[in-house]
C-alpha cells in the first residue's frame, strides 16, 4: 500500500483533547480522528488483530504484550481514563468488577448482646452525624436504606453496618431492580426517614448484609425523630427475610481469596462474554507500545510490518528502486506502506518513527549505488546495511515479525 493511496495526515503535535499519550500518538500518526474514529491506518490495524484472533486466539493478549486484568468472562486494560472501576488484587490476581466483587469483611469484636435502650440523639438523621453525637464508630451503628423493588411495589428495608457501603448492583441481584422509596412509602410502612430501624417494622421486605448478624449491640434508628435505639442485636431484635453480602468493595479491603490488600482501578474493558473490543484493544496497545517518538507497536497490531520509504537522489531515481523492492516484497506476502511522496529524508523519518511499524527500510542514493538498502528496527538505535538481492529473506525472518 502506498503512503499517498491512504490519505495519511500525520501531526507534528498532540491533540488538545488527548486525554493520554497513547491517544495523542494514535491521532498525530492518522490512525484516528480527534474525535475518536477510525481512520483507513486505523482500520489497517484493527484488520490485523482480527486476523490474529482468528488464528491464534489462545495467546492474542501475550502475543500483542499487553498487561490485562482477567475477571469472569471479562478483560479488561487498566487505565486513569477508564470508566470502569474494577477490584485487583496484584497478589493473587481477583478481579472483578467493583459493583459486583467480594471482599474478606472486618471480624467484628464480640461482645455479649446489652439490653435495647431508647436515646435521644437530635438532629442526627446520618451516621456521621449520629456516630460523632455518640462518640462511636461509625462500625458501631447500623444503616438503613429504603427502597421500593420494581417488579412489585415492595417496600424494602436494607440494613447495613455502618462502615459500609451499599452495592445497589449486589442487591439487585439479590431480589431485583429498585428505586429510591418516596415520603409516602415510607411513611406508609411505618419507618421514619432518617431514623429508620427494622426493629418492629411488619410491611417490608428486610434485606441484610451478611455482616449484620455477626456485629453485637448497633446502633439503629427508632422509627421515631429524633430517638435511635443502643445495642440493637440480630436475631434478638429483629430477622431479615434475605442475608446477602451487599457491601461495596473498595481500596485497601481484603481480597476474598489471599486476603491481601485490593487495588481499586479504573479500566476500559477489552473482551466482553460477546467477544474482543478491538478498537478498545488499538487504544490500549497506543497506551503500553510507544515511546517519545511514536508508536511501537507489535507486528500483529501494526498497520503494516515494514516502512519502506526512498530519499530522493541527484542523479539516481531512487523512488523507482523503492517502487520495485515494494512490488518484490509484497509478492513475498511482507504487508508494506510505501512513503512514495517526494518529501525531505527528515519528515519522512519522523513519520516512520510516528507510525511505528516494526521495521523501517530505506532507499538512499549512496547505498543504492553499491546495492545495498538501509534496515532498522522500530525498536532499535541501530540500522544495518544489506545488500538488495538479501532483503526480502531477512525481513520474512526478522524476529520483530515474526515474535512481536
Amino acid at each position: 500500500m502506498k503512503f499517498r493511496e491512504l490519505h495519511i495526515q500525520t501531526q507534528r503535535e498532540a491533540p488538545n483533547n488527548a486525554r493520554t499519550e497513547g491517544f495523542a500518538f494514535l491521532v498525530r500518526a492518522g490512525y484516528m480522528t480527534r474525535e475518536g474514529s477510525l481512520l483507513p491506518l486505523g482500520e489497517q490495524s484493527l484488520n490485523r488483530l482480527k486476523k490474529l484472533a482468528e488464528t491464534d486466539r489462545a495467546s492474542f493478549f501475550i502475543r500483542l504484550s499487553l498487561p490485562i486484568l482477567k475477571a469472569d468472562r471479562e478483560i479488561f486494560f487498566s487505565i486513569s481514563t477508564g470508566s470502569i472501576q474494577v477490584i485487583h488484587c496484584a497478589s493473587c490476581g481477583y478481579t472483578a468488577r467493583r459493583e459486583l466483587a467480594a471482599f474478606r469483611k472486618p471480624v467484628p469484636v464480640t461482645e455479649e448482646p446489652r439490653p435495647l435502650e431508647k436515646v435521644s440523639t437530635p438532629d442526627c438523621n446520618t451516621i456521621e452525624s449520629l456516630a460523632n453525637f455518640l462518640g462511636i464508630s461509625k462500625e458501631k451503628t447500623a444503616k438503613a436504606m429504603l427502597f421500593t423493588r420494581a417488579a412489585d411495589g415492595k417496600f424494602v428495608f436494607v440494613v447495613m453496618r455502618g462502615d459500609m457501603t451499599l452495592s445497589e448492583a449486589k442487591l439487585a441481584n439479590a431480589i431485583g431492580e429498585v428505586r429510591l422509596a418516596t415520603l409516602e412509602e415510607i411513611d406508609n410502612s411505618g419507618a421514619v426517614a432518617g431514623y429508620a430501624s427494622p426493629v418492629g417494622l411488619k410491611a417490608a421486605l428486610i434485606v441484610a448484609d451478611d455482616l449484620i448478624p455477626r456485629s453485637t449491640n448497633l446502633v439503629a434508628g427508632a422509627n421515631e425523630t429524633g430517638y435511635h435505639l443502643l445495642n440493637t442485636n440480630y436475631g434478638r431484635d429483629y430477622q431479615a427475610d434475605l442475608l446477602a453480602d451487599l457491601a461495596l468493595a473498595g481500596e485497601g479491603d481484603a481480597c476474598p481469596n489471599c486476603g491481601e490488600p485490593l487495588t481499586l482501578l479504573n479500566t476500559d474493558e477489552l473482551e466482553t462474554q460477546a467477544g474482543i473490543q478491538f478498537e478498545k484493544v488499538l487504544r490500549a496497545l497506543a497506551e503500553v507500545h510507544h515511546d517519545e517518538k511514536g508508536l511501537t507497536l507489535p507486528s500483529p497490531a501494526a498497520p503494516f510490518e515494514v516502512y519502506l520509504m526512498h530519499v530522493p537522489g541527484k542523479e539516481l531515481d531512487t523512488r523507482a528502486k523503492a517502487a520495485q523492492i515494494h512490488g518484490i516484497l509484497e509478492e513475498a506476502g511482507v504487508s508494506v506502506l510505501f512513503d512514495d511522496r517526494d518529501e525531505r529524508a527528515g519528515v519522512k523519518f519522523n513519520d516512520a518513527d510516528l507510525i511505528g511499524c516494526p521495521l523501517r527500510v530505506t532507499a538512499g542514493e549512496k547505498n543504492l549505488v553499491n546495492g545495498m538498502m538501509e534496515l532498522k528496527p522500530r525498536t532499535s538505535k541501530e540500522t544495518q546495511l544489506l545488500p538488495v538481492n538479501e532483503l526480502i529473506e531477512v525481513i520474512k525472518n526478522h524476529p520483530s515479525i515474526l515474535n512481536p
